[in-house]
């Protein structure tokens, strides 16, 4: 037989065997199609860097025509969206801590007079900044519909006081981030990110890679429940991601001068929870997977929209609607909301207790699934 025609035989049985191979394994071929599907569905629809609808608290002590107009203005910009009625500063200002509320916009006693007299007068806005990048499009549109509120409204005998250059200013203030800094956003996001990735994939492997290495056998004939085989896998790895903690904050102050104004034992609480609960998804994937190369490819399947999501790299009020809803199903975006609001505004148990009472909700169902599908035979 011709050395090129063998040669070219026994290339298509090797083909057609890893064909056969690829073909058995449902799971690595739904991987290829889905993930990029999902990014495609992500990036094209899902992310958005200019975020519409930012809660907003608007405190008016001026109840003139004009700042009804203002106020009207604003709201059709499609920026800003009332958050509800608030009575004074300080329930403007928890909201704020809370992160219930971006903005909050106060137009001062006398503003109409001082229009009218053609002296400054100013409308404060405070911004939530522990996302720069929500801020500057939102300013950009309170001052352009200022603008034209005022150009509307000061006619006839007002109309001298329209022709200032500038009847109103916008007093702008950055809280929790006044220079704008970005790594002031990322590092305590990225601190969910490297959990997220490096504790649901350590625990991916546990029960696959007894499987792959003949010790499965050993384990089912221990004395032990199912309960007590996850426990026992996942505790050592929360030492471990107490130091990927620790490591991670003290660079962020060394290196990045990143803040930590709120209580250490709120964060630590609610990063052994995080951590946990990562870890329970971990073992979760393990007691699906078949193998490990499996169990890589649903842990990636993971963190792939709980990078994109989950308010880490993107504005989370920026996504529409079944979006934010497939983030708020994600347990990093409730630490990351916990992360920097500890870190950067302060904030205290009572504030985050609804993220911190949702990640224990997430720990508990996902231990259940994780405990009620783990195998205890070979079959």
């Amino acid at each position: 037989m011709n050395p090129v025609t063998s040669a070219l035989k026994r290339l298509l049985a090797m083909i057609i065997k890893e064909a056969r191979q690829i073909r058995r394994d449902p799971l690595t071929m739904g991987m290829m199609f889905v993930i990029p599907i999902m990014q495609l569905v992500l990036f094209g629809y899902a992310i958005n860097a200019d975020p519409k609808g930012l809660p907003t608290a608007v405190l008016s002590y001026d109840n003139s025509p004009l700042s009804r107009a203002i106020i009207r203005a604003i709201g059709t910009t499609g920026y800003f969206s009332e958050a509800g009625p608030v009575n004074s500063e300080s329930a403007a200002n928890a909201l704020m801590q809370a992160g219930e509320v971006q903005f909050l916009i106060t137009i001062p006693d006398g503003f109409f007079r001082h229009v009218v007299r053609k002296e400054k007068a100013q409308i404060a806005v405070e911004a939530d900044a522990t996302d720069p990048s929500t801020v500057a499009p939102a300013i950009a549109a309170i001052n352009a519909a200022i603008a034209q509120t005022l150009n509307a409204e000061l006619q006839g005998p007002l109309a001298a006081s329209r022709a200032q250059a500038a009847p109103v200013n916008v007093i702008l203030q950055r809280r929790y981030n006044p220079e704008g800094l970005t790594r002031f956003n990322i590092v305590p996001g990225l601190l969910g990110i490297i959990l997220t990735m490096t504790m649901v994939m350590m625990t991916a492997l546990a029960v696959t890679r007894e499987y792959e290495r003949g010790t499965m056998e050993n384990l089912l004939a221990m004395p032990v429940k199912p309960l007590e085989v996850m426990v026992g896998k996942i505790m050592p790895y929360v030492l471990i991601g107490a130091v990927q903690v620790a490591v991670v904050l003290v660079a962020s102050r060394i290196f990045f001068n990143v803040p930590f104004l709120g209580q250490a034992w709120v964060f630590g609480l609610a990063t052994l929870l995080f951590i946990t609960v990562n870890l329970a998804i971990g073992f979760t994937f393990s007691t699906v997977a078949r193998n490990q190369l499996q169990a890589v490819q649903m842990s990636f399947f993971f963190m792939l929209p709980s990078i994109l999501l989950s308010g880490f790299a993107f504005p989370f009020r920026g996504m529409p609607g079944w979006a934010q809803i497939i983030g708020a199903a994600l347990p990093a975006t409730h630490f990351i909301r916990i992360s920097r609001g500890v870190m950067l505004k302060g904030a205290s148990f009572t504030q985050l207790a609804p993220e911190i009472l949702l990640l224990a909700v997430t720990l508990v169902i996902v231990g259940t699934i994780a405990v009620s599908r783990y195998r205890v035979t070979l079959d």
